[in-house]
């Protein structure tokens, strides 16, 4: 599972979920660098480091040993939840984990060294595993 080695804060402030701002397209890391093929959001989404690990196993099954694969966004923002059955109040609830916010156009996975028909079909059953909608893109 991703998370941070040393997080500057341990709790952060829940931030705005505003429609406009989080469907507006990304402007960094929209491109395929580093591979043949990526798999690219087309919808906004707070992805999980549990979720990025699962679509990230089901690319290494699918892809082959020969496959490089590059993750192209961490989770490095804290989220709290308050325990089961517990009032409302007294206060914020403990760390349960890590999450990204990904908005549209980014690229999340990248494959390399597969053929391509091979390719494309490990990166659409990993975009499968999470909880946006997402294309395959090849590099230009």
């Amino acid at each position: 599972m991703l998370a941070p080695k040393r997080p500057k804060h341990r709790k952060w402030q829940t931030g705005r979920r505003g429609a406009r701002r989080q469907s507006t397209p990304e402007t960094r890391g929209i491109t395929v660098a580093f591979g043949s093929f990526g798999l690219k959001a087309i919808t906004q989404a707070r992805l999980t480091s549990n979720q990025l690990e699962s679509a990230r196993r089901a690319l290494t099954r699918a892809a082959g040993k020969s496959a490089k694969i590059w993750t192209r966004v961490f989770p490095d923002r804290p989220y709290t939840q308050k325990a089961a059955e517990v009032g409302m109040g007294s206060g914020k609830g403990d760390l349960a984990g890590y999450v990204v916010d990904v908005r549209p156009g980014r690229v999340l996975f990248e494959v390399d060294g597969s053929p391509e028909p091979i390719a494309r079909e490990a990166l659409r059953k990993a975009g499968t595993k999470l909880p946006l909608k997402a294309k395959v893109v090849a590099r230009q």
